[in-house]
């Protein structure tokens, strides 16, 4: 079995599928450095300033005369991105998905959205009462409800003494909740005095079931936890007549996410994504692609395949809005990956990059979102939002994503409020934590058929959306975060 994966023809590095020492020899290769498990291995000679190739794009530039066998890591490869970047629009991609074959069973609610859960959510809407959700999980949790899913809580920090962007982000992101298909009923917490209280929030629902969601205002009431115990025995009798029917696949959005990448999450993990996002966006459902600065050096690829100028510019903005808000904050758009992705052997943001988008597929580019904005389009959707992996999952799951699908090469229990499924990227963190993955995209490096794998994962994604729990679910593991820009009053 060889040691040294080389990704595309084109390369001009390969990676190292297990620790190889100095002085191995492989395909013509002699090693003159030891390299750790999924770094890269410099196949050819190349001088300062040639770039490196991966994926059969560069991913950044040697800064010295390397010779061909060398360790390519931080120590002798540099970044090639910049602030700006001037982009050209290269035409339409026509996006016409085939004839939807496949269904899950749902819950369709009586809006026509569908949820793959049938969950009771309690919500607060500002950080004071967090406790007070916590208390009303438990009460509802130590309740049989048979009919429903679940009752769970989800809080945070703000929802008072914000600004601007920040206080409007809040009540999009809690609004977003609210109303999402995956909860048959809503308990919406509130302290009564916070900017952003029942009042306001109602102004950002829309049109919504008073039995499907009703509001408890702690300062209203003489004892909230009482009060709050009759409203979700309502809400779980009103959820609990929902029963799951065939719906077609074109009901169903997915977000993709990564966290904690490797050298391998691109070739296998990421890879493999992109071949579910294909078969998905061809059934004409939804797929979800966040993490803008895990864009950057790869987003001349994403723009390629833009739906129509104005998808393309939309795009754009988004990259540059994104770049401008590193900017602003004396921050540069292009600094190395994570100390985690770091020690998996990527190098540049752009190695990452480009190993992130992998999860697109082919598929083309239909809308760009912003930060809280509902996934209306049925293709490959861009949201708007950070990296960072509690943020952009609860982002995912505001724009309407009724499940996730989450790749790591360095392991994380995270969950987000739908089911979040774990794809490990090598062999060693599926054996390692089997409580944490859900699937091992690692066979692929062993020589698995790639279509054969797809199957058997797309058969997970279906039953998991017909109530298959994922590893978060059977763990606990269930969270948000909102994303925080400017002061705190």
């Amino acid at each position: 079995m060889n040691n040294l994966y080389k990704i595309n023809k084109d390369d001009n590095v390969a990676i190292a599928l297990k620790p190889l020492k100095k002085g191995y020899s492989e395909q013509g290769i002699t090693l003159l450095d030891d390299v750790p498990f999924g770094h890269k291995v410099l196949l050819c000679d190349l001088k300062a300033g040639d770039n490196v190739i991966k994926y059969s794009n560069p991913i950044g530039h040697m800064v010295c005369d390397t010779p061909a066998g060398s360790h390519v890591h931080e120590h002798n490869m540099k970044t090639n991105l910049a602030d700006k970047f001037d982009y050209t629009y290269s035409g339409p991609c026509d996006y016409k998905p085939g004839e939807c074959s496949l269904t899950f069973d749902g819950y369709v609610r009586d809006n026509g959205e569908v949820g793959t859960r049938n969950e009771v959510w309690i919500i607060s809407t500002v950080g004071c009462v967090n406790n007070t959700v916590r208390l009303l999980e438990q009460i509802g949790q130590r309740k049989d409800y048979p009919d429903v899913d679940g009752v769970y809580g989800y809080t945070h920090l703000y929802g008072c003494s914000q600004m601007g962007d920040d206080q409007e982000n809040t009540r999009k992101i809690i609004a977003s909740l609210v109303n999402h298909p995956n909860a048959g009923g809503v308990l919406l917490v509130s302290l009564g005095c916070e900017n952003t209280n029942v009042e306001v929030i109602k102004k950002y629902l829309g049109k919504y079931d008073e039995n499907r969601v009703k509001f408890l205002v702690t300062q209203d009431c003489a004892d909230e936890l009482e009060e709050g115990e009759k409203l979700l025995s309502e809400l779980c009798e009103y959820a609990g007549r929902a029963k799951r029917s065939p719906v077609p696949l074109n009901k169903l959005k997915v977000g993709f996410k990564c966290g904690g990448s490797d050298a391998f999450s691109g070739i296998t993990a990421n890879a493999l994504c992109g071949k579910i996002t294909d078969r998905l966006t061809a059934q004409g459902a939804g797929v979800i692609l966040t993490e803008v600065p895990e864009m950057f050096g790869a987003e001349h690829l994403l723009m390629a395949r833009s739906a129509d100028r104005k998808t393309f510019d939309k795009i754009v903005s988004m990259i540059n809005g994104y770049k401008k808000y590193f900017a602003d904050h004396d921050q540069v758009c292009y600094e190395n990956p994570s100390p985690g992705n770091h020690d998996g052997g990527l190098t540049t943001l752009e190695e990452k990059s480009l190993g992130c988008i992998q999860k697109g597929g082919k598929s083309v580019v239909t809308d760009v979102l912003d930060y809280g904005e509902k996934c209306e389009s049925a293709g490959l959707n861009l949201l708007t939002g950070p990296g960072n992996d509690i943020v952009s999952t609860t982002n995912l799951t505001a724009a309407g994503a009724q499940l996730i699908i989450f790749t790591t090469g360095r392991g994380t229990p995270l969950g987000a409020p739908v089911p979040t499924i774990k794809v490990s990227s090598n062999n060693g963190l599926y054996e390692k934590k089997p409580g944490w993955i859900d699937f091992n995209a690692g066979e692929m490096i062993n020589g698995a058929d790639p279509e054969i794998l797809t199957d058997k994962f797309m058969e997970l994604i279906i039953s998991t959306a017909s109530g298959k729990k994922a590893k978060n679910e059977i763990n606990g593991y269930r969270e948000i975060s909102i994303f925080k820009d400017g002061v705190i009053m």
